[in-house]
């Protein structure tokens, strides 16, 4: 360095955009052209992005890594729909969702969910990991009676949130859930999904309660643990028949769940998901409809993610109106920030 200049202004000097010369060589030396190239403006090549605090949870989990993972944004009004969904896109987790504010006057939090591909009206586990969100970083106060109004596409559902031996825990009310019937229009497809599949007292039968779900009982338990599907067969179905995945299913007789539960979803990009709140709402409604919910006073645990290396556990309740409730354990695993 030239004696005289201070390391401060050397600095300044290789950190100011200059212009740079374009330079031709001939066979003696290095001539000047009188052209320049400008240095890029970054100012104007790299918009502005805002920072939104992200949150990642495991939800349906009894410790990190058993559940289904979420994606939470907070304060997300200032992004349109297409950056939500570029976001939950670029995550690529089973779903994100967005606080906004409440539009309605009987609502304590706003939320939109969308997977990699679409935005959903309702989904159970982004619903229930965004209750504890919203509790546990300030969003809503917890009331005294334990129960918020959750404010999403399919309307405001209510949910309760309460303490069970110092972990906060969140049950929701499901939309209330119905058969769509379909007649012979997807036969085909339908016959192709379920090959290979041994299939037990409740056939397949397409379901709504916010998104669609193709239901099929097995067998047993077995039959769900070793089911191999042909996941091309099931994308072509449920992207015919608009559908989220085919959720398979089969009573079970372990210590702590009655119910063992496989959700296939390859026509959103997710082969097999980890634990599925809206699949267990519809699979417990259309049971319940033929009297046969597992466990007692119409309550039970559902099984569902060993075969993705996961452990989930979904809460189920059906109250003497036949509404359904899910919930269970949700972990905070991530912390930090979103530039978008």
């Amino acid at each position: 360095m030239p004696s005289g200049t201070s390391d401060s202004t050397a600095n300044a000097a290789r950190m100011t955009p200059r212009a740079i010369t374009a330079c031709r060589r001939t066979s003696t030396a290095v001539s000047v052209c009188p052209a320049t190239i400008a240095a890029p403006s970054f100012d104007r090549d790299f918009p502005t992005m805002r920072k939104h605090r992200y949150l990642q949870l495991d939800v349906f989990a009894a410790r990190a890594g058993s559940g289904n993972p979420l994606g939470v944004v907070f304060n997300a009004e200032t992004l349109s729909s297409a950056q939500m969904q570029q976001i939950a896109a670029w995550l690529n987790l089973s779903e994100t969702v967005f606080f906004l504010p409440v539009s309605v006057p009987d609502a304590d939090y706003h939320i939109r969910i969308f997977t990699p591909r679409t935005e959903l009206p309702f989904a159970g586990h982004p619903s229930v990991g965004a209750a504890w969100a919203a509790v546990t970083h300030g969003v809503t106060a917890c009331k005294h009676d334990g129960r918020l109004r959750q404010q999403c596409a399919a309307g405001v559902l209510p949910v309760d949130v309460f303490d069970r031996h110092g972990a906060l825990l969140v049950r929701l009310r499901a939309p209330r859930a119905r058969a769509i019937d379909t007649g012979d229009t997807y036969a085909d497809a339908l016959r192709a999904a379920c090959a290979g599949l041994r299939a037990g007292a409740q056939p397949a039968a397409l379901w709504n309660n916010g998104p669609n779900w193709w239901l099929l009982e097995l067998a047993d338990a077995q039959a769900v643990r070793q089911a191999a599907p042909d996941l091309a067969a099931i994308a072509r179905l449920t992207q015919a028949s608009a559908a989220c995945g085919l959720a398979i299913y089969a009573p079970m007789h372990d210590h702590d769940a009655g119910l063992v539960v496989r959700a296939f979803c390859p026509g959103d990009g997710i082969p097999e998901d980890p634990v599925t709140g809206s699949a267990n709402a519809c699979i417990a409604a259309r049971l319940h409809g033929d009297g046969r919910l597992p466990g007692a006073q119409s309550r039970y645990v559902a099984s569902q993610g060993r075969e993705v290396g996961r452990d989930g556990r979904v809460h189920v309740d059906v109250d003497a109106e036949g509404e359904v409730w899910i919930g269970g354990a949700t972990l905070q695993v991530i912390d930090g920030r979103i530039d978008w």
